[in-house]
């Protein structure tokens, strides 16, 4: 067996474990959202907390790695939604939908990545949710922004005006998801139609870029 083989082999447990532990990690994630502890994570696996800790480092690097994970197939899912075989209104309130049904359709992992003011974050030494979740909302801001710049065609300095675009978007939907998913004034279709007349403006007016996929 060769060198590089012999690595592959010995890796494939690690990354195996790894995503093992990241499911362990849901599972209480699921269950007890901010309230979520290093301990109850590792009793959940099955291990020792050293052991988890020699895996992540800390919860911070834990958080990373669970918000990664959901960021990754949110973003796949926003991507879907924009190559929709439908008119531009209706990708746009889809794109929104998805966002609000993935928020609640997981409340507790919403609010275990993204709410920092919950007490027992603080318990856990070194670890600040708010340092941690602004650059998720960045990750998808620049990922949305590119989405905008390779579909739709915003005239000089496009570019930067798609980056305004995409973190505008995600901070507009950021803000109203998490207001709605606390105080839930109306129904989801109801602020996707709100949220979409917001975005309408400009989208309505704005032309396909030439050879693009078009939006």
């Amino acid at each position: 067996m060769d060198i590089a083989h012999r690595t592959t082999d010995q890796q494939k447990p690690a990354e195996q474990r790894r995503r093992e532990l990241l499911e362990a990690a849901d599972r209480v994630v699921l269950r007890d959202g901010p309230k979520a502890s290093m301990n109850a994570i590792a009793a959940e696996a099955g291990i020792t907390k050293p052991i988890l800790y020699r895996h992540f480092g800390d919860k911070g690097g834990l958080y990373r790695a669970l918000a990664t994970r959901h960021t990754d197939a949110l973003l796949a899912s926003l991507r879907a939604a924009l190559d929709a075989p439908s008119d531009r209104r209706r990708r746009v309130e889809s794109t929104l939908d998805t966002y609000l049904a993935s928020i609640e359709a997981m409340p507790q992992v919403y609010r275990f990545l993204m709410h920092p003011a919950e007490e027992s974050h603080q318990s856990e030494q070194g670890f600040d949710v708010g340092r941690h979740s602004a650059p998720l909302l960045r990750r998808m801001g620049e990922e949305l922004g590119q989405v905008i710049a390779e579909r739709v065609d915003l005239g000089p300095a496009a570019e930067a005006q798609a980056r305004i675009w995409g973190h505008g978007i995600v901070g507009m939907m950021h803000a109203a998801g998490d207001w709605w998913l606390g105080e839930r004034p109306c129904s989801r279709a109801e602020l996707v139609r709100s949220l979409a007349d917001l975005l309408w403006g400009r989208l309505a007016e704005a032309d396909d870029r030439a050879g693009g996929p078009g939006f």
